[in-house]
Order: C-alpha cells, then structure tokens, then sequence
C-alpha cells in the first residue's frame, strides 16, 4: 500500500499505472479462455454471480399474456386480469386506466402499467405488478407484450402454485359468469379498455360487446326450421363426452346459404345469443399465409362461433377440378384455395391449410367451438369444404314464406296470426308466389306505423317484384313455379335419405 505522500500525482504516471492494469487483466482473461474449458468457465461464473448477489427472499412468477410459441392465450393471465379488478385499491394505487364505450353503462378501470396491487391467501402477503412493453416481432412488425409480475416469499412456493393460482382462476370464472358479456371479435377491431387483443403479435383480435337483438323468437324463419336447428344446439352442447368417446373434435359446423336479406348474419347472431358464445368474425382476405391462419385460430376461446361471412365472395372457392377443364388465361396464375389468382398475388393461404384447422389434427385444440360458414351461392364453394366432418348442417335460407311474413307481421305491426283482414289475406298469398326476402319485407312494414298503410304499401311492392321476376329473361323459373316450391318446402316432414342425410325443411343434418 501506498503512503499518501507516496502516491503518483501526475496524471501520466496513473494513466500508465491504468494501462499496465488492464494489460494484466486481459492477459489473465485470455489465458482463461485459452486454459479453462467453457463448462467451468460457466460453473465458476455462476458460482461468482450467486456470491456476490445480494440475499433475496422473494419469489416472482411472470404470467404472459401468451405461451411461449405465442400462438395459444394463457387462461391464467385472463383470469388474474379479470381477479385483479376486484382488488382495486383506489387509496393505495396511483395511476388507474378508467374508460367507458357509448355502449357501456358503466365506467371499466384497470390497473396501468408499473402499478401494483397486494392479496393476502391464507396469511400469505402477495404482490402483483402489470409490465407492458412495446416493440417489433420478427417481421419488423409493431407488437404489444404484457405480463403480470406475481412475488411472493419462497416458502410458500408450492401452496401458491396449488392453491392460490387455481383460486384465481375459479373466482374469475365466478366474476366472468356474473358479469357475462357477449364478445364479438375481429382481427380489424381496434381495443379499448374493456376489450382483450389476443391473437400474437401481428394482427390480433380485438372485440366489441355483442348487443344484436337477435333471438330465434324474432328470426323470420319456419317454427319447424327454428325447432330443428335449436335442439341440434341443444345436442351438440351436451355431448362432450359423446364426442370424446367417439374420438371426434369437440366442434361442429353449418354453413347457411341462399340469397343476400335472408337472415343468414341474424341466425348467426341468435345462435350466439341462445349458447352464450362469443363471435369470431374471420375475414379470410385479411389471412396471407397457412401459419397466420394457426396462429389466429389457435387464438379464439372455447364456447366461441367462428364465423367466415360471404366465403363465396371473399375467397370465390369453387370446384377445383373445374378449373382444369377451364379455359386458359393470358397471364401466369396460380390457384388459391381453389380459385385462379392472378400471378401478383402474395398470399400463401392453401384450401388445405383451412381444411387442416377445419378438420384435421388441429381441430382438436379447442372444445366446445362452432364453425360458420355463409355464402350466397353454394355451388361457388369447393366440395372439399362441405362434406360431413367439416359442414355438417346445411341450412337453406330461402326466400320469405307465409310462416315468415306472420311473425314479421307480429313482430313489426303487431298483428297476430289469425288477424282477419282481406288485405292481410292477399299479402300471405303474394309472399307464398314471389321471390323476395324477409329482409324486403321488414323494410317496408317499417315504413308506417299504421299497419293498414304498412300492409298496402307492402302489397304494391310485392306485386312490382313479380312483374320485376317475369321480365327477367336469365331465370328460367316462374313465378308459379316458384310459389309451388315454397309450398312443396313449407309442407315437407322429416325424413331419411339411404345414406344417412336427414332433409328438415331446407335443413341438411350429415
């Protein structure tokens, strides 16, 4: 040791004492590097690390908003998510995120990021904290990452893995079933306070309250087909360990179909409203590759509908054997979930990579789901998609009949059933012989309140659609006709076909 007066006070000499310093050291690193194999290196700088780290009692546990592959939702991060709001402390916490939609009626709050919010479980003090971060995935693209920070003393390791952490879980499902709200989900939807973004990094969904009125007593739709559709509902909800024992995914699918105004997004919505199932609005244009496709269903909950709205017209899926006997194009092509694409397209998304999630192995990540289909032409859709496995109901939304027009009647004018009236009268037999949808119909009932005015208004604008229907020289079915296959639909029973396909009023059952 140096006596102070000893000591170099120049600044040359202590700079050269400097350099000689770590000369010496990066001698004795390389020579470690050299001598000491990597595994001791790894041994013995652990061992400094646990020496020289300052003694902590405390464990933390990190709960991601996703599994590690980032493609799978964490049940425990909804579930603190959702216990946490019960434990708002607005005496103890500093920042909360309040927010409230028109739609609600009344105000969300929400921890912020950075703060903390302490539990007590069976004498245990716990702490959790909200981290949320911002930055880019590995296509450059924007991403969100949140956790919650859960620390605790060591000791009680186990008793909050065991314990605690399944506590939170049922008291959230007790909270969510209490406060049950439907969601409609879409990967354009933008987020709010209330609303959960899941679906990865890129592109996740975002979801609104479902508030569409819709319920099977006010569809326009035959009291048969209503039935029918409500107890293949009822069977499908109460089957899990039917399925499971029959070795078959816990899902079920239906495609609806027929002319634009007919109720298909209004069926869609009552369905939802009777099970209590969240909606995913899916629109396949907005899908470039197979693995986003996973990536975004392997997102969606249990006890959800996936809907795929207007498939013919987002994706025109057709027959794939049609287009090699079809005619030749001018520029080079590709085919796309079975329809030519020009050859500037950039999406990757193959009928097989639906087909894959639809029915294939990863059908059986999720129970409990509903898949949807919709079209406006049927014939357009690749028979791959429909056969039984995939599209197991076909429902046939037709244009209005009789049934139909007296619960619109009901519904809009309050006229019931055996309402005598000629005009009344001469509305029913017009609906039964022309070619118009309940959509049609609704409008103009809507436009007076008086129903005398509203029936004659309805009554002139069905007698200037059959007009319209004659004079259209590309259909090739008239209006007798047409009012013949209404009547020959309204009045057909169950029954079974060889092969095992159950008709039921426009309702195929596979």
């Amino acid at each position: 040791m140096f006596r102070l007066k000893e000591m170099p006070t120049s600044a040359s000499t202590m700079f050269s004492a400097y350099a000689s310093f770590a000369a010496t050291t990066m001698l004795i690193r390389s020579m470690a590097n050299e001598l000491i194999p990597h595994p001791l290196r790894s041994s013995l700088s652990s061992l400094f690390h646990h020496l020289f780290t300052p003694l902590s009692f405390n464990l933390t546990l990190v709960i991601h908003e996703f599994s590690s592959n980032g493609m799978s939702h964490n049940q425990l991060y909804d579930a603190a998510q959702l216990y946490l709001t019960t434990k708002i402390n607005a005496s103890t916490q500093r920042r909360l995120r309040v927010s409230k939609t028109p739609r609600q009626k009344c105000l969300t709050v929400s921890i912020e990021k950075g703060e903390e919010i302490s539990d007590r479980f069976d004498n245990i003090g716990l702490k959790w904290r909200f981290v949320y971060t911002e930055g880019q995935d590995q296509n450059s693209q924007k991403c969100e990452r949140r956790c919650f920070e859960l620390t605790f003393h060591k000791k009680y390791k186990d008793k909050v893995l065991d314990s605690y952490l399944p506590y939170v879980i049922d008291s959230a499902n007790e909270i969510r079933n209490k406060q049950r709200v439907l969601k409609l989900y879409n990967m354009h939807c933008p987020q709010d306070g209330t609303n959960i973004r899941i679906g990865g990094l890129r592109g996740g969904w975002g979801s609104i309250n479902l508030e569409h009125p819709a319920t099977f007593d006010t569809l326009a739709m035959d009291p048969s087909m209503k039935k029918a559709i409500i107890e293949d509902l009822d069977r499908f909800v109460r089957r899990k360990e039917f399925y499971k024992k029959v070795g078959k995914a816990w899902k079920r699918g239906y495609l609806l179909y027929g002319p634009p105004g007919t109720g298909k997004s209004s069926l869609v919505a009552a369905m939802a409203n009777y099970l209590k199932f969240d909606i995913y609005d899916l629109e396949l244009t907005s899908i470039f590759s197979n693995s986003e496709l996973r990536r975004v269903l392997l997102s969606t909950t249990n006890r959800s509908i996936l809907v795929i709205e207007d498939i013919d017209c987002s994706m025109q899926m057709k027959d794939r054997q049609s287009f090699h006997q079809s005619q030749h194009f001018d520029e080079p092509s590709t085919f796309f979930l079975g329809v030519h694409q020009p050859s500037n397209s950039n999406s990757k998304l193959t009928l097989s990579g639906l087909l894959n999630f639809i029915d294939g192995l990863w059908s059986s990540c999720g129970d409990e789901r509903i898949i949807v289909f919709t079209t406006n032409h049927k014939d357009k859709i690749d028979p791959a998609l429909l056969r039984p496995g995939r599209m197991d109901v076909h429902i046939n939304m037709s244009y209005c009949s009789g049934h139909a027009f007296k619960l619109l009647a009901s519904n809009y004018l309050g006229l019931h059933e055996n309402f005598e009236n000629p005009l009344y009268q001469e509305v029913h037999g017009l609906i039964e012989t022309t070619r118009v949808t309940p959509a049609e119909v609704a409008e103009e009932l809507m436009k007076d309140d008086d129903a005398t005015v509203a029936l004659q208004g309805l009554a002139g604008f069905l007698k200037r659609k059959r007009v319209e229907d004659i004079e259209m020289k590309d259909e090739g079915v008239d209006d007798h006709k047409v009012g013949e296959a209404k009547k020959l639909r309204s009045n057909t029973d169950v029954s079974r076909i060889a092969k095992g396909i159950q008709e039921f009023q426009g309702i195929s059952f596979y």
